[in-house]
């Protein structure tokens, strides 16, 4: 990219830092600076269209420009720009969202805290459990189970929790008393001749034996989402999720649901606990919640979880714990306009029926040679692209084929994301049938025009 003096790549270059971005490599590129944005597409600063196969970040579930959310927000700046939920305050937006979030709620929830992203949320989460803990004369049961691969945010203590090494190197990350057990990809972690059902066993005598290991005592809660999203659209193997809430129950651990990407309909429910035939404790939401035109995110949770931790902040005299913009009510007019778009326009159902569409049409690619696998459900996705069909394995250097077709789709006007070499696809729950088959499209035409750069590359 040429940045011409003054403009705005070279001004961003200047003066911000970005996250997920190599600094050095953007002082030489430069930024794609976005401009405005129509149904699915958006536009950068020449006025290029792109679609936008990654719904933001996972997130823009109506697309765009939908006109009902910014006429939610206007109406509500006129009326109360902001208030807070502090010291027994409240006001009506944050009251209709809350008691419409238990009314979703797959499994019976009692009561909803918000927060303003997915990692605060988590990162809330972390300190409820710690505190209940405390509140039930559990002092020693403070450790927390998470996944190889999981990504659950960027706070310290959610960063702790996502099971990513570049959210950990540098960072002296991961906390004390947060445990890792195996990632559910089959594809990647089963054995050879193993069946997804006995993988799935593996992986929750797996989970049993570090909780005997840690002791069943110390152990609070497990983290976990319904299919990994950052991780590289990790879908759960045939019996997991039953095979590991059986562990859970057995050892009285509690279980946290983080919904931030599936819910709302990213797996053709409204949640992925509904897809996966999950039960948490507490479930977490935020991104789709509303479509990411106003910072915000909940935290569910039922009554085991709530009655110690009211019981602590009666003996204590307060619940020392909250966020200036929690529950924004702003934000929570966005969402319940969102919400109520979602249910009008019959998105989840939508999601379904298209997203089995988008997994027939994107598994058509199984056969290219640079695709080792096509997995997902709904309207989330991924390609694993690989060098080597049969080892399952793409360059020397991890990311650099993920990479080299993520800015080959850029170049087609499509955004995506590669995590390493698994390009994820994630499109907003508005999206067409004819703009799912243009996005496949592109994608194919990429897989063939990437073969003479992927030939330079050293095998792994």
């Amino acid at each position: 990219m040429s940045m011409l003096p003054n403009s705005q790549e070279a001004r961003d270059v200047a003066y911000q830092l970005h996250p997920y971005t190599n600094a050095r490599t953007h002082q030489q590129a430069g930024p794609l600076v976005i401009e405005r944005g129509e149904g699915p597409y958006v536009f950068d600063a020449a006025g290029r269209r792109y679609f936008e196969a990654m719904a933001g970040l996972w997130s823009v579930g109506l697309g765009f420009n939908e006109k009902r959310l910014v006429e939610a927000a206007h109406k509500q700046m006129q009326a109360l720009p902001f208030y807070h939920t502090f010291s027994a305050k409240s006001h009506g937006p944050s009251i209709d969202l809350a008691e419409k979030l238990v009314a979703l709620a797959p499994v019976p929830m009692s009561k909803v805290f918000f927060t303003n992203s997915g990692s605060e949320a988590n990162d809330t989460v972390l300190k409820l459990i710690a505190y209940r803990s405390n509140a039930l004369g559990q002092p020693q049961r403070k450790k927390i189970i998470s996944r190889l691969r999981a990504y659950h945010g960027v706070t310290i203590a959610s960063a702790s929790l996502t099971g990513l090494p570049n959210n950990h190197r540098s960072f002296d990350l991961p906390l004390p008393n947060i445990l890792h057990t195996g990632s559910p990809h089959f594809y990647k972690d089963g054995a050879p001749g193993e069946s997804e059902e006995a993988f799935a066993t593996r992986r929750a005598e797996e989970l049993d034996a570090l909780i005997q290991k840690e002791g069943p005592d110390t152990i609070a809660a497990f983290f976990g989402e319904p299919v990994m999203g950052a991780g590289g659209v990790i879908v759960p193997p045939a019996t997991y999720w039953d095979k590991i809430q059986a562990v859970l129950k057995k050892y009285d651990i509690l279980l946290v649901a983080d919904e931030v990407i599936c819910g709302f309909g990213r797996t053709g429910k409204m949640f992925g606990c509904e897809t996966y035939g999950i039960k948490p404790d507490a479930i977490v939401v935020s991104k789709q919640i509303t479509s990411s035109y106003f910072p915000l995110s909940a935290i569910m949770m039922n009554d085991r979880m709530f009655e110690p931790i009211a019981d602590e902040s009666n003996k204590i005299g307060v619940l020392g714990h909250g966020f200036t913009a929690g529950g924004h009510p702003v934000g929570s007019a966005i969402a319940l306009e969102n919400l109520k778009i979602i249910e009008e326009r019959g998105l989840v159902a939508h999601a379904a029926e298209l997203g089995g569409y988008m997994q027939g049409k994107l598994r058509e690619l199984t056969s290219h040679p640079l695709v080792g696998e096509v997995r997902g459900v709904g309207m989330i996705a991924a390609l694993e692209l690989v060098l080597d069909k049969s080892r399952k394995t793409a360059a020397a250097t991890p990311g650099a084929v993920g990479g080299i077709a993520s800015r080959m789709l850029q170049e087609r006007g499509v955004i995506s994301r590669n995590m390493l070499d698994a390009i994820a696809i994630c499109p907003p729950l508005i999206t067409t049938k004819a703009q799912i088959d243009d996005l496949v499209a592109a994608i194919a035409g990429v897989l063939n025009d990437m073969k003479g750069e992927v030939a330079k590359l050293t095998p792994a």
